[in-house]
Parts: C-alpha cells; structure tokens; sequence
C-alpha cells in the first residue's frame, strides 16, 4: 500500500477497511477475492471513475499487496486517486478477463481458492462464463456481500462525508421551493435544484433530481420533462445531494395553490411516520420492525393512499444509474436483520395515489446511534403552499417576476414560512419556516 493524505479518508481508514476484508475472507477460506463493484472499488481504494461500463477489478490476496485490472484509460485514476501501487491494464483492442486471469497466474493465484461479485451489475454473464472457462487450476466462489458487511456500518469518518452530502441537498431543495410555482417548468424547477446543489460544494449525483407535477407524479421514477405547473397543482420532488459519491436525500411536496383536506391529511400521516421513526428506532430493532411502524401509519389513512414500495433502504455510496444501497439492506416486511450503530437509512413514508391521482412524500435521511437515532436534515418537514397564481398570472400583468420576488410562501398549517426555524430536524414542535418554495420526488 502507497501511503498518502490526499484521499477522501485517513490512511488509517483504508488500511482498517482491507484488514476487516481479509477477516472475513479468511473466515470464509478464500485466498483472493475478485472485487467488481464500483462502490466497493470506491470503499476499498477511493477510485472512481465514470468510466466503469468498462471491466474493472480490485484483487485483494489474503495476505499479499493487492492490484487492479482496468482500461488503459483508467489506469490514471488509480495513480491519482488511490493507494494501489500494482496495475494490470489492457488496450481497448485487448481482453480484460485474460488480462485477469494472467495476472492471477502472475501473482501466484492461479490454482487458488478465488472469490468474485456473482451478482454485481459490472461482472456480466458473459465475462463470468469467460473466467470460468479459462480458470481452470483453481476454484471460483461467490462471495457477493463480502465487501457490503464493512460498508453497512458507516465511520465517524463517513458520517461527516454525508453530512457534506446533506447540505447539497438541503440547498438543492431549497432552491426548488423557491422557484417552484404555477406557471414555470418542471425543467427550470430541476434546472434550480441541481445549480444550487452543486454551488453547495455537491457532486454529480447517482441520480438527478425527482421532479414532477400534477398527474406526472402517478408515474413512477418520473423526472422532468418541460411540463408547465398549473395553478393548484402539487409539485412532487426528490433530492439527493451527493459529496464524494456519498449521498443523503429527501423528498418534499409544494403546493401550487389550495391546501386541500385530503392533502393537509396526508402530510399529517407522514410527518406522524417520520416522528414515530425519530421516537422508536434504536439499535435492537429489526429490518421487519422499521417496515411495519411506517407501513401501518402510512396504510392507516382516509385519502386513499398506500405505501407501494419498501419503506427505505440503506444509503451511502453509489454511483449511477442509483443513490440507495438498497442490495445491502432494503427496509421491508420478514427481514430478521438487527439494526447497528452507524447504519444510515433514507426512511420513505410517501403516499401513492391520494385522492386516486397524486403522489406526494416527505422523507428523511436517518443514521442510527448508540441509543436512538438522528436526521442529517434540519429542513422542516411541512408541505410548502404557494398561491395559485404564480408566473402564469405574472406574466400576463407585469411581465412576470422572478421567484424571489414572489409572495411568501406558508406551510400546510397556513404559517408563514419566514417566520423562523429551530434545527430539530422536524422532530417536535417548532415554528415553521423555509425560504420560500417547496417540492419533491421518489427513488423506492
């Protein structure tokens, strides 16, 4: 291992990292362990590239220095960024899985106990058939999840790395409550979000922005697409910051006009979910039991609404095409799993189909303590309601006006949201107040 002090962690992060690796490899009796995942590489070494559609691997020995097999082109990212020193890369003309299988030969592993990511979105079929064809001294295992054990359980030093994240996303979404109103673009409101995040010291995320309006927000995993918002509509947004491939998000609902009952209903059962969550979940619980305390408030409601999907999952480092992780763990019914200090959860308590035709959320980006646990967020959690008017009313009168010229915006309690904020995360009683705007999306 080349030691230096310019990567995402401490030093002493990464050495710790690979030494729980090989605990575990050898408590499962592999010699090497064939690492695919872009998440994990990132884990592991903090190499990332866009570039990953290309093969790439990680080859940790038990006990020896371990290498990396990548594009040419990559082989760049892997001096810059990471402590590796050992490098196996191949020309675009050539093969990756006989450049691994070579270099396995090369480094003494050939008739060795070898495992590899069975089920990683970046180790195909056909590259699988390919080294089990040409890897024939010793024996191939999967070890899918090796890896994912260490990462569900985030650091200190992690837990600072998303705080980073979660002011990208509040200042993301705060961007979109201000713009958000009738009469602009679901493109400008995306537009908004994504500028802010990134002034916010945010990075490309896994996944942009969630915004949609209206009927728009039946669809599932809709993004925008140049729909007007209308007067009295509701703008659905979710946003997730993301800050060296960490990420937080949240989901937040604007208003465009009337706070209806069933509308002011649905905010109040998801804000219930949400302090329910804050009140009870702890080290102890099960996977199951989270589900069940979200899934039994949400399902509880008289909008005719219900909860389609998981109702969170574990989130942290990701690369696109998502920002959750979750394939490590998935907050859903039957799953026996104990939570742990330090597993960090984006907790989904939305409601699909108030009414029969909208979709509307709020969510919260959560980490488990020692005896409880904790937002990241501080953003209050109330529906944003703007008046119905908005840009389409401006425009005919006056020319329009810019969104920061537009008429406060109040809360689903009818508060104006000026008027002050405690940082309790919307964890109890606190006056209301954001700045101006809101809105939101869903990434089950």
């Amino acid at each position: 291992m080349r030691q230096r002090d310019d990567m995402t962690f401490p030093f002493e992060e990464y050495e710790r990292r690979l030494r729980e690796l090989r605990e575990r490899m050898a408590a499962r009796l592999l010699d090497a362990v064939v690492i695919t995942d872009p998440e994990n590489l990132m884990y592991l070494t903090d190499y990332q590239t866009t570039g990953y559609s290309f093969f790439q691997a990680l080859v940790v020995p038990l006990e020896d220095e371990p290498f990396m097999i990548t594009r040419h082109l990559e082989e760049s990212n892997i001096h810059a960024r990471t402590w590796v020193e050992k490098t196996r890369p191949y020309p675009d003309t050539g093969d990756a899985i006989q450049m691994l299988v070579e270099a396995l030969r090369e480094f003494g592993l050939s008739d060795k106990t070898v495992g590899y990511e069975r089920n990683s979105y970046f180790f195909p079929a056909y590259h699988q058939d390919a080294i089990h064809t040409t890897f024939r001294d010793g024996r191939l295992i999967d070890c899918f999840g090796i890896v994912e054990e260490g990462r569900v359980c985030k650091s200190p030093a992690e837990i600072e790395i998303m705080r980073r994240a979660a002011k990208a996303t509040e200042a993301g979404m705060r961007a979109g409550f201000e713009v958000c109103e009738a009469g602009v673009t679901e493109n400008e409101i995306g537009a908004a979000i994504s500028a802010a995040m990134f002034r916010a010291g945010g990075e490309p995320p896994a996944v942009m922005p969630y915004v949609v309006s209206g009927p728009r927000s039946m669809i599932g995993h809709a993004t925008w697409e140049g729909r007007t918002v209308q007067p009295g509509e509701h703008v659905f947004m979710e946003v997730g910051g993301c800050f060296r491939r960490y990420h937080t998000a949240m989901m937040r609902t604007v208003i465009c006009g009337e706070l209806t009952d069933a509308m002011a209903q649905a905010q109040e059962r998801m804000k219930f979910a949400l302090d329910e969550v804050h009140a009870q979940v702890q080290p102890g619980l099960t996977v199951s039991d989270v589900d069940n305390l979200v899934r039994n408030i949400i399902t509880d409601n008289m909008v005719g609404a219900s909860l389609i999907t998981r109702s969170g999952y574990s989130i942290g480092i990701a690369f696109p095409p998502s920002w959750d992780e979750g394939y490590i763990v998935s907050l859903k019914q039957g799953d026996s799993r104990v939570l742990r200090e330090g597993m960090t959860f984006h907790i989904l308590p939305w409601m699909w189909g108030v009414e029969g035709d909208k979709t509307v959320g709020i969510s919260d980006t959560i980490r488990v303590t020692a005896d409880g646990c904790e937002s990241f967020f501080s953003l209050d959690r109330d529906f944003v309601v703007k008046p119905a008017s908005g840009k389409a009313a401006g425009d005919r009168a006056a020319g329009g006006r810019k969104a920061s010229e537009a008429a406060p915006a109040v809360n689903g309690k009818g508060e104006d949201k000026d008027r002050g904020k405690d940082h309790d995360g919307g964890n109890g009683p606190r006056s209301a107040r954001y700045e101006k705007g809101a809105t939101h999306a869903e990434s089950d």
